[in-house]
């Protein structure tokens, strides 16, 4: 297989570019008067479940910003919903499953559905997206982990303490396990299929496992996001995977192994420190606080190249932010950091 051209797909496997590829999580989304625009003439699921509309607002980002790589605009709970879950969005309280797994019966009332069939509108978007982009930004697919997704299908929605989800793991762990390996057979599925309809790059978003306690990342994240990894590996070979956990801090060390190609980093760690804890073998992405956004345009640059230089011009870095881009976010600011990774990078 020849190696890609595109920066951020060298980056991810850890080959020489020309300089560090950045893009952005989140990178489409309320920050931008155009896409401002577009959602508001339809309810958030329709813009995810539109094609036309979904392929228009992952391209705003690389046309006003000029980023190395597009994201696939879509939500993790999509395939939650195909999967037999009522779902809404409210502008209050965002994403909300109004009748969320508590039992075995709960569980067993799942279905794996084929992704092809029941989620062919973001098969449409990718083909649409792919077939649009310009040439050297590769399209980035993606999923919620077996993990993050059961915790919004057990609580219902977001959560501070993630009560509910912690009782089944622990007074019903095998209704958990059999939660997690249905969601399981449900990510692989749809990450292939993502591959196959044109993603040159999947990312797999474990969003709320830095919640758990090392011990239990060990029991109930990493070996479903593991067996999501291996078996996506083996479906869609030469498709570089990135794995991310927010908050990873106490267990960057386990991931190591995990099958992934680069690791995201969040904004509460060193970069140098973390790629010498991950060790040379896995790239890694990162880690501008998406707060810092908000800062004067000095203080991005400086940070920015702060963390440049952390990287010590090693290959395997793509610049992003150690979490998603808030609402709100200054559009010049978002312009002055994609430059200064290119100056600076």
């Amino acid at each position: 297989m020849s190696e890609p051209t595109e920066l951020f797909l060298r980056a991810c496997m850890g080959l020489p570019v020309t300089r560090t590829p950045v893009w952005m999580m989140r990178q489409a989304g309320r920050y931008l008067p155009q896409y401002r625009a577009v959602r508001g003439k339809v309810s958030f699921l329709e813009l995810c479940k539109t094609p036309d509309l979904a392929c228009e607002v992952t391209l705003q980002p690389i046309r006003e910003l000029g980023v190395d790589a597009a994201i696939l605009f879509s939500d993790i709970l999509v395939p939650v919903e195909a999967m037999g879950m009522a779902l809404r969005f409210t502008e209050e309280h965002g994403p909300e499953l109004p009748a969320p797994l508590r039992t075995a019966a709960d569980v067993d009332k799942l279905r794996v559905v084929d992704a092809d069939d029941e989620l062919g509108f973001v098969m449409a978007a990718v083909r649409k997206i792919s077939a649009a982009l310009p040439a050297g930004v590769p399209l980035i697919g993606f999923s919620g982990a077996p993990f993050t997704l059961a915790t919004y299908m057990v609580e219902g929605g977001t959560s501070k303490n993630f009560i509910e989800t912690k009782k089944m793991m622990w007074g019903d762990p095998a209704t958990a396990r059999r939660l997690m390996d249905r969601i399981a057979d449900q990510v692989i599925g749809y990450m292939v299929a993502q591959a196959r309809a044109g993603c040159r790059a999947l990312q797999l978003f474990d969003t709320w496992a830095g919640i758990l306690a090392p011990s239990d990342f060990d029991l109930w994240a990493r070996p479903f996001a593991m067996r999501v990894l291996a078996e996506v590996r083996a479906a869609a070979p030469g498709v570089p995977l990135v794995y991310f956990v927010n908050g990873s801090g106490a267990i960057l060390e386990r991931l190591r192994g995990m099958g992934a190609d680069m690791i995201g980093i969040d904004w509460k760690q060193d970069l140098a420190e973390a790629r010498a804890r991950l060790g040379p073998a896995l790239a890694v992405q990162g880690n501008l606080d998406p707060v810092a956004l908000f800062a004067p345009v000095a203080e991005v640059e400086a940070r920015v190249k702060a963390i440049l230089e952390a990287n010590r011009k090693q290959p395997g870095h793509v610049f992003n932010l150690g979490h998603g881009v808030l609402p709100g976010t200054p559009v010049e600011s978002v312009k002055a950091m994609v430059a200064a990774v290119k100056q600076y990078g």
